[in-house]
């Protein structure tokens, strides 16, 4: 089976190395393919100028695309762009995948009001770049209706430890007013993007990416204080409002049999602190 990925950074690179060790071709799209594993075949693009050479007999597409800057104008040339070459790209080639998975984030529900959110929840984006990739995700189901989203939450894990540097150097602060916070492991990310492109059953149109344990993000930074013996951070009365104050339900993913390896940031964090898992480039 053949398998594309458009984007193999880092959660698309542990993608990819997982899908070639069950024994398929993955063929990965990025700007510079000498980043790229052996195990992952590379075409070297730039998908926001251009339509990539679909491989003949493609069976599954994966969408992992990550902006060059948190603009809007990088956004939409990624996600809209982007993802636009790459479905013409498809058709040009004739290439009808059987499964389509698109790589999205729960940053589409502006909740700040801690409420629960789920796959019926309506997403209402802010203006800007979280519109941005609610436009990309709804041109991706008009031209291919059976695509799958998979809405991910904050994904953390080696290489992406802002967290653990902020306490490290004393710089992180909490709120009295601590808003919950959702993450997934990148590891336990790539693994439910493997299950969910594998599975016979047909999927549904969406999944949220979340692990078990939405937290406020006081405990996070007082447990990380904790694990590295300093101590907890001060309170700061000011808390910012990136990401709103939403808790974000696993329970389509968990229904689906998938199992998180890291089912909260303690084992997740505790990992990465005992330096377990690999940085991709």
């Amino acid at each position: 089976m053949t398998v594309l990925i458009a984007g193999c950074g880092d959660l698309g690179t542990e993608v990819g190395l997982r899908l070639a060790a069950l024994g398929h071709r993955v063929v990965g799209l990025r700007r510079r393919t000498d980043l790229l594993p052996a195990a992952i075949s590379g075409q070297s693009i730039d998908l926001s100028r251009e339509r990539p050479v679909v491989p003949p007999g493609t069976e599954i597409v994966l969408v992992a695309l990550t902006p060059g800057s948190p603009t809007p104008e990088a956004y939409r040339s990624t996600y809209v762009d982007g993802l636009r070459n790459l479905l013409d790209g498809l058709d040009d080639a004739h290439v009808i995948p059987r499964r389509f998975l698109l790589v999205s984030s729960t940053a589409v529900y502006d909740v700040s009001d801690g409420s629960w959110v789920d796959e019926q929840t309506p997403p209402n984006p802010r203006p800007g770049t979280d519109a941005i990739l609610l436009e990309a995700e709804r041109m991706l189901q008009s031209r291919i209706p059976s695509a799958v989203v998979f809405r991910l939450a904050g994904v953390y894990g080696p290489g992406r430890e802002r967290l653990i540097t902020q306490v490290r150097e004393g710089r992180a602060t909490v709120s009295a007013q601590s808003r919950h916070t959702n993450r997934i492991h990148r590891d336990d990310a790539a693994a439910a993007i493997v299950h969910l492109i594998q599975r016979e059953e047909q999927p549904h149109p969406l999944y949220l990416g979340a692990d078990n344990a939405p937290v406020v993000s006081r405990d996070v930074l007082n447990f990380l204080a904790t694990e590295l013996g300093l101590p907890v951070p001060t309170t700061d009365g000011t808390e910012s409002q990136r990401g709103g104050d939403k808790r974000i339900s696993n329970r389509l993913l968990l229904d689906t049999g998938f199992t998180f390896t890291y089912p909260t940031y303690r084992e997740g964090y505790r990992a990465i602190l005992d330096g377990r898992g690999t940085r991709h480039p």
